[in-house]
């Protein structure tokens, strides 16, 4: 394989793109004559659409699945329009709550990282939150790697250390899946005795920001990093189970609490708990919770209330 080169450290987390999600409207011509008046089915689909933006900040293991297939259908089932911005999910709480980040809706890998934006001293962005969906951790490899017939014969641990091998990962202070994969490393380096992925769960030569990880693999920069299976499966990224780990993202979504476009933030999260919504993660490596069960901050004054929230419900202090 090609020398490879990595990026400097000081710039490990850049910055992340702003995404216009859109489709194309298409214009239907209707058939008969035009004085005919329209019918009520045509009547009531008409007033169904909507139009203008929901500003979306999501986790960054959300990019292309919300790109190329969640944004899209919700414009096609709504008229809303999705512009979305996508970081590491603890750097976006952070964000929020410095008013860097203003937004309509906020979908995190970690169910714990909304409690950064619960209460009055952290803003009071986030009063309630579903979760909505589970995906594995896994090691996603580049399939011209000359490791690649290796980690798809050999457990996962007795590869990453080997010389030469490139293993990405995410800073766990900005990004929840970055301290699933040091708890990855640690914990098989302890339970098999492998002592060199002590070593990697420690380095900071191998960290890189969320949005860029896929393709830093993709253009043959790593051998191998650790994803979730959602994006593995929306970039085509061949991946191997992570033998003696059993780590997930847990996928939260939380109307924010003073959002400029309230209406169309509602129908988003209705869109994404419905049944095309789920559909659309079940298809891509997401395991959707059914019905999403609802999280409350107990010292919120007022909820995050929709007419599609499911019964199950817990309460946080």
């Amino acid at each position: 394989m090609s020398t490879r080169s990595k990026p400097a450290h000081s710039s490990r987390w850049a910055s992340p793109r702003r995404l216009a999600v859109s489709s194309t409207v298409v214009s239907l011509t209707l058939a008969g004559t035009l004085a005919a008046p329209f019918t009520g089915s045509a009547t009531s689909a008409a007033s169904a659409k909507h139009s203008g933006t929901v500003d979306v900040l999501y986790a960054g293991s959300f990019l292309d699945l919300m790109e190329q297939q969640i944004g899209p259908a919700f414009h096609k089932a709504s008229g809303y329009t999705v512009s979305g911005f996508s970081a590491g999910s603890s750097a976006l709480a952070s964000e929020i709550a410095g008013g860097t980040q203003v937004g309509d809706v906020f979908i995190s890998a970690s169910s714990s990282v909304n409690q950064s934006l619960e209460g009055a001293s952290n803003g009071g962005w986030v009063s309630s939150y579903d979760e909505f969906g589970t995906s594995p951790l896994v090691l996603g490899y580049n399939r011209s790697s000359r490791f690649a017939e290796a980690l798809r014969t050999t457990p996962w641990y007795d590869v990453v250390d080997r010389p030469g091998f490139l293993l990405g990962r995410t800073d766990p202070a900005t990004d929840p899946k970055g301290v699933l994969a040091v708890d990855a490393l640690s914990g098989v380096a302890l339970s098999y005795d492998v002592p060199a992925l002590g070593a990697l769960a420690t380095s900071t030569s191998n960290i890189f920001p969320e949005t860029t990880l896929v393709g830093e693999l993709q253009a043959g920069q790593l051998d191998a990093g650790f994803f979730y299976g959602v994006e593995a499966a929306a970039a085509h990224i061949k991946t191997v189970a992570l033998t003696g780990t059993s780590l997930e993202a847990e996928y939260t979504v939380a109307v924010l609490n003073r959002a400029p476009h309230e209406a169309a933030a509602k129908a988003f999260v209705k869109f994404l708990l419905g049944a095309n919504g789920r559909r659309i993660l079940k298809e891509n490596g997401v395991d959707p919770i059914s019905p999403a069960k609802v999280v409350k901050h107990s010292a919120a004054s007022t909820a995050v209330a929709s007419s599609t929230r499911p019964t199950t419900t817990s309460t946080r202090s």
